[in-house]
């Protein structure tokens, strides 16, 4: 189960410390933060589109880590931020791009792929 990130000061926090792999439709800063659960902060920059394209991207990112929430491991801080590239992509191209970050950041559980 994941929970949202909201504090500014939470981001700071993970931009600082955490480590970030980018792909060509995001970016995904990862650190762990010594809880139960994690908690993924979603950003969309003005320079992507208005606020609609914008709280679409947030709600396909959501929708993704939602989805595929038992296969992430658990106990981490997680910042998407959307690239510019992104608007106008579908579901399956946004969801492919967080579970290709999510291998390269190694937080999937291996056994979780197959399934």
């Amino acid at each position: 189960m994941s929970e949202s990130l909201k504090k500014n000061k939470d981001f700071q926090i993970v931009y600082k410390n955490g480590r970030s792999y980018a792909n060509k439709y995001l970016v995904m800063y990862v650190l762990e933060n010594n809880l139960e659960r994690n908690r993924i902060g979603i950003s969309v920059s003005k320079k992507v589109g208005n606020s609609v394209v914008r709280h679409r991207l947030a709600r396909l990112i959501r929708e993704s880590f939602r989805l595929n929430d038992e296969k992430f491991k658990c106990g981490l801080d997680i910042i998407v931020i959307a690239r510019n590239t992104a608007k106008g992509r579908n579901y399956w191209d946004i969801s492919s791009a967080v579970m290709h970050l999510g291998k390269l950041h190694k937080i999937i559980d291996e056994k979780m792929i197959e399934q």
